[in-house]
Formats: C-alpha cells, structure tokens, sequence
C-alpha cells in the first residue's frame, strides 16, 4: 500500500485524535478501567480510512504510547504499558479500525456502519475484558475475589457511553465518508 501525504496526514490525525479521547475525561477511572472515548475514535478511524489506513493509524498510536508519549489513557505511556491490565484495549483497536474497515469497505450503507460500529465496539470489549482479567490473574495481583465476571461487571459503566458514542460514530461516519475517500482520491464503495 503506497501511502500518499493525505493519507500520512489523516493517519497522524486520528492518533492524535485517539490521545485526546483517551485523555479528555483525565482520570475517572471505575473498577480500573479508565472512561475514555478510544472506542469512538478507533471506530470512526476504520470506517473513514479503511482497514489498512485505520490499522496504521492506530499501530501509530499504541507506537507513540510504548515509546514513552503520554498519550495513553491516563496520560501514561512507556514500554511498561505493555503489562497494564487496560494494554488489551490498545491492541484491541488496531484489530478493530481493521475488521471495522473490512466491514464498510465491502458495502457502504448506514446499516452497514452502524453494524460495523456495533462489531468493532464488541471486539473492543472481549479482546480488552479477557486481556484485562489474565493481567489481574496473572501478573499484576487481582484485588480480593476478583473473577473473569468482576471484569466484566466493572465494563458496565462504560457500556452504555459506548452504545451511545458507537452508534453515533456509524451515522457520523456514514454521513462524511464519501468525503474523506474524495479526498484520499479513491472511489467511494458501493452502496445498496
């Protein structure tokens, strides 16, 4: 994939975009899971850029974190991040700006973004739950009675911020997509 200035640009963007959102809310964090507005961001990357450009995006973005940018979520970063019970997020999104690309790429329709918004955010949670649970389990000490269902219970906060903000990156994406593939130069895909 020969990648073009606007392409370099847009990419820098959303891993920018990705450090705001994963910052804007600072430190509330519930049950050791920072609120964060990743998803939406990781989401809106794949379906605006495609699966490769948003895969990149966001391998720029868990990049600049391990390489000691605080641009991770409570503005932490460094190679140590790797072993943070939340690093299962941050790889989830490559994952996820990639199937959610594949997704829109074939069909462009807004049923079609918002599923593919809905998918992305459910890889988003089980890659990052079950990381998030074996890093308690396993290397980082799991408070008193901790179990793969108090992961997932402590996920319940943020769910409903995500439904909300998952749904509304599909229409958002829907809605402004021919544009950005205007100007990366490249056909819009089809639509039904």
């Amino acid at each position: 994939m020969k990648l073009k200035a606007v392409d370099i640009t847009l990419a820098g963007l959303f891993a920018a975009l990705m450090a705001i959102g994963a910052n804007i809310t600072a430190f509330i964090v519930i049950g050791g899971v920072p609120i964060t507005l990743t998803t939406f961001f990781c989401i809106l990357s794949g379906l605006l850029l495609g699966s490769r450009l948003g895969a990149i995006s966001m391998t720029v973005y868990a990049l600049v974190g391990l390489a000691g940018a605080p641009v991770l979520a409570q503005f932490s970063g460094g190679p140590s991040s790797v072993i943070s019970p939340t690093f299962g997020f941050v790889v989830s999104y490559i994952i996820v700006a990639y199937v959610v690309g594949k997704i829109t790429e074939k069909r462009a329709t807004k049923a079609n973004f918002v599923f593919a918004s809905i998918v992305g955010m459910a890889i988003n949670y089980v890659f990052g739950t079950t990381w998030m649970y074996f890093a308690y389990q396993l290397w980082f000490g799991a408070p008193e009675g901790f179990s793969y269902a108090v992961a997932w219970l402590w996920m319940a906060v943020p769910l409903p911020k995500d439904i909300i903000f998952t749904i509304l990156a599909g229409g958002l994406a829907y809605r402004i997509h021919g544009k950005v593939y205007k100007s990366r130069n490249l056909s819009s895909t089809k639509t039904a």
